[in-house]
């Protein structure tokens, strides 16, 4: 049996070596598991079959990775909602979940680092050293469950970003560190290609941006970072198209000038063509490990693998149009049902 590659030795193939579907948190609250709000990740616990499933689901629609379900899982958030005592069950059950998928599966098993909160660079001594606590204990827990690699995203700032680089350095574990870019700087005033190339000196494996922006207005930035730094970079964005004038799906409005985060971002859903693009264009960019965040389905991840050149166990139930009784082929639609089918479908459809 031949030992599986890991994160170092894929990214070598170059750009889209690495396929990484996140965003089980959105995914989660979708199908009632999950408080949006608090955003805290009780689904692991209470009804892990849920999570499990996510994972399988992803799995069959082509990730390389299996990312543990630790987002939010620190100790900032649950002491929050009066659950701090659960801390260590949730995190390594979490990771046990995502073990044992990337076993089934071949992938690879990824621990999940995140914005703790706690950061405050007016407080720096006191909150870096609560920062460097919470991500310690986490880290911990991943290393032991046997974790392959570490993502650190979400994060907004750069000083907060350099303890998660320390801590999981200190592990010897390569380190995936993504920022989530709300503005045009970090949280603590720098570009995100000072930002990128900082992290990429201090011994990061990949750099790069995940959540927040969409994908039209995360390809400008990433574009930046290629140029840049020479070590591989990620590139992860929400599924909402947001612009220039909105970057981030926290800045999107409703028609009527209210927040549409997080109960009317629905509007703004891409579609799985316009995620499938956005893997092609960051390809070509030369992104390396590329991916789905908040408000991807498995429909939008199969269409980037595809888009990819990749064929997944789920591409055998892709669409095809061509079967349909009203928009298909001479051989499948029927003749007196087309009348009801109002305009004929264009292009073709993944």
């Amino acid at each position: 049996m031949s030992k599986k590659k890991g994160l170092l030795e894929r990214l070598k193939a170059g750009p889209g070596s690495v396929l990484c579907a996140e965003g089980y948190l959105f995914q989660l609250e979708h199908r009632g598991y999950l408080k949006a709000g608090a955003y805290v990740p009780e689904v692991v616990l209470e009804h892990p079959e849920a999570v499990y499933q996510l994972h399988r689901e992803f799995a069959r629609c082509g990730t390389d990775v299996q990312l543990a379900f630790t987002y939010y899982a620190h100790r900032e958030k649950l002491r929050a909602i009066g659950r701090e005592n659960d801390l260590e069950k949730m995190n390594r059950d979490a990771l046990r979940i995502a073990r044992e998928v990337a076993a089934e599966t071949g992938a690879l098993f990824a621990g999940n680092i995140c914005n703790t909160g706690a950061y405050n660079p007016d407080d720096k001594a006191s909150s870096e050293a609560e920062v460097r606590r919470q991500y310690t204990e986490q880290v911990g827990w991943a290393v032991e469950e046997g974790v392959d690699f570490i993502v650190a995203e979400t994060i907004p700032y750069l000083g907060e970003a350099l303890i998660a680089l320390d801590v999981i350095n200190q592990s010897g574990l390569p380190a995936v560190v993504n920022f989530t870019s709300h503005g045009e700087k970090t949280n603590d005033g720098h570009t995100w290609v000072e930002a990128c190339k900082a992290l990429e000196e201090n011994g990061a494996a990949v750099v790069g941006l995940n959540c927040g922006r969409g994908p039209a207005a995360m390809l400008p930035l990433l574009r930046k970072i290629r140029a840049a730094v020479s070590c591989p970079i990620a590139a992860l964005p929400i599924a909402y198209r947001t612009t220039p004038e909105q970057p981030s799906f926290q800045s999107l409005k409703n028609p009527d000038g209210s927040s549409a985060y997080t109960l009317g971002l629905d509007r703004f859903l891409c579609t799985r063509d316009e995620m499938a693009d956005f893997a092609k264009e960051a390809r070509d960019i030369g992104v390396e490990y590329i991916g789905i965040c908040c408000g991807g389905e498995p429909y939008h991840f199969r269409a980037m693998a595809e888009a990819l050149g990749r064929k997944t166990p789920a591409s055998k139930y892709s669409p095809d149009m061509s079967q349909h009784y009203i928009f298909g082929s001479k051989r499948y639609a029927k003749k007196h049902e087309k009348k009801f089918g109002g305009a004929r479908q264009a292009g073709p459809s993944r």
